[in-house]
């Protein structure tokens, strides 16, 4: 394997750690975040399907789409960026759907 291939390899491991583990320590929190912020029992089943259907669609898509345009890097660069920069609009939410 080339040595810039390890690095490579390395760093989208390390991405790929900081990244799965914040949105599983944000994740447990959600439905008692919501709850706080005055969203009902329904409504917190109602966001948790949406985001869990789009998920799955999505990543779909954008698979094909990245082996389609052959721009895989692209799209892994601006899927975790996405990831990281959503997670911060967590702190602007002051209420309820």
């Amino acid at each position: 394997m080339k040595k810039s291939l390890k690095g490579n390899v390395f760093l989208l491991s390390m991405v790929s750690l900081f990244t799965d583990t914040s949105s599983h320590m944000i994740y447990p929190l959600l439905p008692d975040f919501l709850e706080r912020i005055g969203a009902n029992k329904t409504i917190i089943g109602i966001i948790e399907g949406i985001a869990e259907t789009t998920a799955s669609l999505l990543r779909s898509v954008f698979g094909a789409l990245s082996d389609k345009l052959k721009m895989r890097k692209e799209f892994v660069f601006w899927g975790y960026a996405l990831s990281a920069i959503t997670k911060h609009f967590f702190s602007l939410q002051i209420h309820g759907l």
